[in-house]
């Protein structure tokens, strides 16, 4: 069994179900964090100008299916980068990370890196990606951008099944797609409606307008013509050490 598909060992003691290993913060703790932000610049994170909710399905296991939040960085007009967390409250865990690119560079990627990512338009289309409290109309040109970009997601903390630390190797996700076991479950979707109160069907309804690629590349989104995902073996390898100096 693939490392990313494999269910970890028992947890270390500590802490209750769902809830990360740790202890509470102390308040010396709260204080330096306060006086550290003030004296930094941070100006990475300051870069994150958008939050999107979505979903994403493991690569190997399409039926576990997780609602994602990514807080996206663009980088350039071709290249966006995702910090990507299981909710949008203050106590998030970081679970993986996303990396967007334009159809234009996605179509110079070797072959088979490209069976790593998975296309964008259906999921655009469908108004299963939504940047929360935004109206659509801000967002319009943006969502016509997105539906031509494809992604390469990284699962590194599964805590669908019930992980409170990020264990094992990471797990490549895929896309929701309309073809049969890319489908959110529906009770999904009606969480996330219900919590931002929105309408997805209104939202693929009002998104007929937005173009599409004019074909997508064949080889994102591998497992529909394959019907084979990927997952990762972690194996032992010699180390490349540096020569001894003479």
């Amino acid at each position: 069994m693939a490392s990313s598909d494999k269910t970890p060992g028992a947890m270390p003691p500590g802490g209750g179900e769902g809830e990360t290993l740790g202890k509470p913060m102390t308040v010396g703790q709260h204080l330096l964090d306060k006086g550290a932000q003030m004296m930094q610049s941070l100006k990475p994170v300051k870069e994150m100008q958008q939050h999107a909710c979505t979903f994403a399905l493991y690569g190997h296991d399409p039926t576990r299916q997780i609602q994602t939040h990514h807080y996206l960085t663009r980088l350039n007009q071709d290249f966006l980068q995702c910090a990507v967390y299981d909710s949008d409250d203050s106590s998030a865990r970081l679970i993986g990370v996303e990396y967007i690119v334009s159809d234009r560079i996605f179509e110079d990627l070797p072959p088979d890196e490209q069976k790593l990512w998975h296309s964008h338009a259906y999921e655009i289309k469908s108004g299963l990606w939504v940047n929360p409290r935004v109206p659509e109309m801000i967002q319009k040109t943006e969502l016509q951008n997105l539906a031509k970009t494809y992604g390469k997601f990284w699962c590194t903390w599964q805590v669908d099944r019930g992980d409170r630390l990020p264990l094992g190797a990471p797990a490549l996700m895929m896309s929701p797609q309309a073809a049969e076991g890319g489908r959110v479950k529906p009770e999904l979707i009606k969480k996330r409606d219900e919590k931002y109160n929105i309408s997805t069907d209104s939202l693929k309804g009002g998104r007929i307008g937005i173009g599409e690629p004019e074909s997508i590349n064949p080889q994102a989104d591998h497992w529909k013509k394959t019907g084979k995902g990927f997952a990762i073996d972690i194996e032992s390898a010699d180390m490349k050490l540096r020569a001894p100096f003479p």
